[in-house]
């Protein structure tokens, strides 16, 4: 289930849970995330109380325990593989709650499945207090809400299809299977929609907005085995402990994924570093060799970002080259261009199959877009930015890697040598 991130650890006081309401932190969000997460809470417990066609019993009661209880226990197996995994992770952070939720949503009433979102969320949030990190309780209020809904919508749909739970499923065949399957499906988008309004900063990439490949066939596969979750307690009770292995696997082969994705970024931006840019420009520019393609180069410099540093200090600096490296990334073509940093305030761009007129317009969009930023610092707004960028085209500009880099180098050292703020083709200069 989708969650946001966390903010860095300290020491944990008992007192410092009970804050006055005026001094909430959901107060210090902006007012549409405030709006929207109040609204959603509301929503949900006005749903939760609803009259439901589920009858409690105790054999409900007894599975609504059992799901608490092995949820509570895989969440302490794997603390230490979660608080790498949102260390490092840069999108949406998705934990492994599915596997006992959509359980749930199969198997207890609307009530009862509120009540197992909130004890997870409520032995998550004394975790991440006591054991992680300070997380504001109005977030994980926040969290708890948005996965009650999605469990509802899920619930409905499977109620819309005919069943009322995984049992009824179970004697329908193909129908019943197909019902759970989209019952999965309504889960997946929902959580993956409601989450993106309680958000205070929304990103601009497919992947920002909704996470990686790797995380979203996490969430896939914990409602898959949400699911047989919910054909063990419905049949062999016994049988729910065989989720383990693979749960426990699973999060391991995300986490080593993400450790080799975080190794090629800059912590700093999120962009590609050094070694990570140059990996990936080899790989394309072996392909464009076998299929006698072309590519661009862009190489950028900041314009007298010592000034920006100096005058505003290195947290504001910081903040510039975040903003400065999402207009970049606004500004390319799309998920097939690669920006890295090359450190400091030097960033360069990779542009497979672009061609030599269009290539320009790339580099202008992107001078044009860092021309505008604004950048909040404290009570003052760093603005007046420029770049210059030099560009290189292969085969024309060379057949190498590193003479490419040097020739995007050279048009860029004679854009700043000639005023700055301007985009000089090597070609240009030739």
């Amino acid at each position: 289930m989708r969650t946001g991130g966390g903010v860095p650890r300290t020491v944990p006081r008992f007192r410092d849970v009970l804050v006055a309401p005026r001094h909430w932190a959901l107060w210090r969000q902006g007012p549409r995330v405030i709006v929207y997460c109040l609204l959603s809470e509301v929503v949900a417990v006005v749903l939760t109380l609803r009259p439901s066609p589920i009858a409690v019993d105790r054999r409900t009661l007894g599975i609504l325990a059992v799901l608490l209880v092995l949820g509570v226990v895989q969440s302490e197996t794997g603390r230490r593989v979660e608080r790498i995994r949102r260390r490092v992770s840069g999108t949406p952070h998705i934990n492994m709650t599915s596997v006992w939720t959509f359980a749930g949503v199969l198997l207890l009433p609307p009530l009862l499945l509120a009540v197992l979102v909130g004890g997870l969320y409520a032995h998550l949030a004394i975790r991440s207090w006591y054991r992680l990190q300070r997380v504001p309780v109005s977030r994980t209020v926040s969290n708890a809400a948005i996965i009650v809904l999605s469990c509802f919508a899920a619930q409905s749909l499977l109620r819309v299809s005919g069943f009322s739970d995984v049992r009824s499923a179970m004697t329908h065949g193909w129908a019943g299977t197909l019902a759970i399957a989209a019952a999965g499906v309504t889960f997946f988008a929902v959580n993956a929609l409601l989450v993106l309004p309680a958000r205070r900063e929304v990103g601009r990439t497919a992947e920002a907005l909704f996470g990686t490949w790797a995380d979203n066939g996490l969430e896939v596969a914990t409602l898959c085995l949400g699911a047989l979750n919910a054909l063990a307690l419905a049949t062999l009770p016994g049988l729910v402990v065989l989720v383990f292995p693979p749960l426990l696997l699973l999060h391991r082969t995300v986490l080593v994924k993400q450790l080799e994705v975080a190794a090629h970024r800059d912590e700093k931006t999120g962009l590609y570093n050094t070694s990570g840019w140059h990996s990936l420009a080899e790989r394309t520019l072996a392909a464009m060799a076998r299929q006698h393609g072309t590519f661009g180069l862009l190489m950028l410099d900041l314009d007298h970002f010592k000034q920006v540093n100096d005058t505003y200090g290195h947290l504001a600096g910081d903040a510039v080259l975040k903003a400065v490296a999402q207009s970049i990334i606004s500004a390319v073509r799309g998920r097939g261009d690669a920006v890295g940093r090359f450190g400091g305030e030097e960033f360069v761009v990779l542009l497979p199959g672009i061609t030599q007129p269009d290539i320009g317009a790339v580099a202008e969009r992107i001078r044009r877009a860092i021309s505008a930023l604004q950048v909040p610092a404290g009570q003052l707004s760093i603005s007046g930015l420029s770049v210059s960028i030099g560009i290189a085209v292969y085969p024309t500009a060379g057949t190498s890697l590193q003479r490419l880099l040097d020739a995007a180098d050279t048009a860029l050292y004679h854009a700043k040598a000639t005023g700055r703020n301007k985009v000089v083709h090597v070609a240009d200069l030739v």
